[in-house]
Formats: structure tokens, C-alpha cells, sequence
């Protein structure tokens, strides 16, 4: 699906810039934030096709905010998430399980970094690919 628009959320400019540098290289539209304001902002102006969002950026719980409040937002709620992220290295909790789960991670995908380029591509491509229509 090129030229879908994608928005990367993560605090890490290093992880942003690659990840950014994979997808437009595939051919994607890439928008990036390093937190919960900036990427709201973006979403209200560009209206992405998928978000790629990390879970530990200002707080340890801001990407599972976020994604609760974009999945409770008529707006924002077809957008597909793909939560990719480190938290289980820090915890040791594998957050992979809950993924889908409405209250705590209602996200479609969750993915430990780091994350090889063409296993990005293919999750990110099964998202846009099943992401329901916009009304």
C-alpha cells in the first residue's frame, strides 16, 4: 500500500530516523513525533493511516494511554496501531498477550525492539492491508 501515511511515536530519535529511513524507502508517507502532544497534533492534521507507537517515552505507560485514547475516539479508532517497543527488556513482562485487549493494550500488533526491517514491512503492510474503511 504505498504512499499510506504513517506516524511513528517514539522518544528515541535514533529509532525514529531508522525506522523512518525503512519505510519511505518502501515507498510510505512518514510523519514522526517523540511524544504523546506532538503526535496528537499530527493525527489531528494528517490523519495517518497507521501508527507506530512505543510504550515508555515521557512516562512508562504513555503509549497504552495513547492507544486507549485513540481506540475510545470515533475519530481515531479505525487507525491501526502497531505498538513496538523495549518494555519487556525493562520489565520482563511479555505485553505481546494482551495485545487486542480493549482496556489495557488496544493495539493490533505488539512488537519487542529492535525489529528487523522486513518484519516491519510485513506487519506494517498486514495492518494497512486489513484496516477497516473510514466512515
Amino acid at each position: 500500500m504505498e504512499n499510506a501515511k504513517i506516524l511513528i511515536v517514539d522518544d528515541d530519535r535514533d529509532i525514529r530516523d531508522s525506522l523512518k529511513v525503512i519505510l519511505e524507502h518502501s515507498r510510505y508517507n512518514v510523519a514522526t513525533a517523540p511524544g504523546v502532544t506532538e503526535a496528537m497534533e499530527k493525527i489531528r492534521a494528517e490523519k495517518p493511516d497507521l501508527i507506530i507507537l512505543d510504550v515508555m517515552m515521557d512516562s512508562w505507560t504513555d503509549g497504552f494511554d495513547m492507544a486507549r485514547d485513540l481506540k475510545k475516539n470515533n475519530e481515531y479508532q479505525n487507525i491501526p496501531i502497531l505498538m513496538l517497543t523495549g518494555i519487556k527488556n525493562k520489565t520482563g513482562i511479555d505485553f505481546k498477550a494482551t495485545a487486542g485487549d480493549p482496556t489495557w493494550c488496544p493495539v493490533d500488533e505488539f512488537h519487542e525492539k529492535p525489529i528487523e526491517p522486513d518484519t516491519l514491512l510485513k506487519e506494517v503492510e498486514k495492518l494497512l492491508t486489513k484496516k477497516p474503511d473510514k466512515q
